[in-house]
């Protein structure tokens, strides 16, 4: 009998200076090879941070890879980066450990191992630019949320008070709404002394404001919406001062590139702002200038807080990153995931996962659906009409992410078609085209079928 001899395959080694790190909230694991020897635990201060690039360093590694794990790799990936060395930051689920009791020790030679034999890639990373704009911009949109909050917490008490503002005006933190509560808080309860906050442009008359402000006067109802009051106002003057961090932020960096300085757009007098949008004076010029003479807003659809989320979250330098609009929109998560197995389709979802730039492009597509007579919106109605608003909205933010990709990457301008055709109009068109050459081929003037030169329509074939 023949012995049948097992094949050992072996792959090569890509990265021959690799290290790996399993990231932990209260230590770190680092392997330099795949004996335990080759294994140490550092802590998470300052100087113990130093201490592992340094260990780092003494074995020669230039490369090293970790998980991205919460918020705890962030003060190490910025030692790493000092220290010259190169951090591969990858998903965790390229990471996972394939088989045996998972320990940190094993973990961090599973991802020394990984990344020496090239199978780990990178997440995408901004510039430190884009990087410290997100830090502003987040941090306002978790203020906004906080207000939104406050407003809720508000609205609930003044319906335990039996106060109905809610059903007299449109946005209980409007003019006349906040002028309302704000003297409720003082300790005005005379609803036809309230009324009289009523705004010129409230639909309700003085009349019905006052019917809807009789009630029951409860002291701990009032503790509580005065307490939410003073909460809403707090928040609102820290979203002021974020605003204008925000703005001399973008103001500094511009100032650096005299010659994006001197670029100039058409004014967007169309876009409408809500009460939320960002207060930067002449926001439309600031992210032309940005983006080097690129006019995202001149994409119907997308508003003041789409361009804003699109430069803190990606930035202009971020796009090149991406070979294709294939692969970004990949990464924003707004193409689908196709799983093709024996040449069949089993599943062609778009894949879990919210960033804030699929957020904000979704939100985008969702406002094109409510436009009338555009490109997008158009498209937008078609894909609707046979799959539903949901598809039509996914659709749309894919279609938003390749075109904002080609501009920025490209620096071409926004050109849509000039009129979009639906397919009736399309027949119509068709049927012209074909009546006005049979009328060149046998040379028929309009005047000897009786109807005029205007009404047909002049094409060039």
């Amino acid at each position: 009998m023949t012995q049948t001899r097992k094949k050992k395959m072996e792959l090569d080694i890509i990265n021959p200076n690799a290290g790996g790190i399993d990231v932990g909230s209260r230590s770190h694991y680092v392997a330099v090879g795949q004996s335990l020897e080759d294994v140490k635990e550092f802590g998470v201060y300052a100087e113990d941070l130093t201490a592992l690039c340094e260990w780092l360093l003494s074995y020669g590694i230039t490369s090293v890879a970790m998980e991205s794990t919460g918020d705890y790799w962030q003060n190490l990936y910025a030692e790493l980066m000092k220290h010259g060395i190169e951090v591969i930051l990858c998903n965790g689920k390229f990471t996972k450990h394939a088989k045996g009791k998972k320990t940190d020790v094993k973990d961090c030679r599973h991802i020394q191992k990984l990344h020496a034999l090239g199978l780990l890639t990178s997440s995408f990373l901004p510039d430190e630019t884009t990087e410290k704009l997100r830090t502003y911009c987040r941090q306002r949109k978790n203020l906004i949320a906080s207000a939104s909050g406050a407003s809720r917490k508000m609205q609930k008490y003044l319906k335990f008070l039996n106060f109905r503002l809610d059903v007299v005006v449109k946005d209980v933190c409007g003019l006349t709404g906040l002028a309302i509560i704000e003297d409720i808080c003082k300790g005005n309860l005379d609803p036809e002394s309230l009324s009289n906050h009523r705004h010129y442009n409230c639909r309700k008359s003085k009349e019905e404001i006052a019917k809807a402000l009789h009630g029951n006067n409860r002291e701990d109802f009032l503790f509580g919406l005065r307490q939410e009051y003073q909460a809403y106002q707090f928040f609102q003057k820290q979203i002021v001062a974020c605003d204008k961090e925000i703005d001399k932020f973008i103001k500094e960096k511009l100032k650096k590139s005299p010659e994006k300085k001197k670029l100039k757009t058409s004014e967007k007098p169309h876009k409408r702002q809500n009460k939320n949008a960002i207060s930067i004076k002449n926001f439309n010029q600031i992210a032309f200038q940005y983006f080097g003479g690129v006019d995202l807003m001149a994409i119907e659809g997308l508003s003041h807080a789409t361009v804003l989320a699109i430069m803190s979250e990606i930035g202009p330098d971020g796009f090149y990153k991406f070979d294709t609009s294939k692969q970004f929109v990949s990464w924003a998560r707004l193409a689908p995931n196709n799983k093709i197995s024996g040449g069949k389709v089993l599943s062609s979802r778009i894949p879990k996962g919210s960033n804030r730039l699929k957020i904000a492009l979704r939100q985008a597509a969702n406002a094109i659906g409510n436009l009338k007579d555009t490109h997008l919106s158009d498209f937008f109605k078609r894909v609707a009409f046979r799959k539903g608003r949901q598809a039509a909205v996914s659709a749309t933010a894919r279609k938003l992410g390749v075109i904002i990709w080609t501009m920025v990457t490209k620096q071409v301008p926004y050109s849509p078609p000039k009129e979009y055709l639906f397919l009736d109009q399309k027949r119509k068109m068709g049927i012209a085209k074909r009546i006005q050459k049979q009328m060149v081929k046998f040379d028929i003037k309009p005047e000897e079928i009786g109807i005029g030169n205007s009404l047909i329509p002049n094409y060039n074939f």
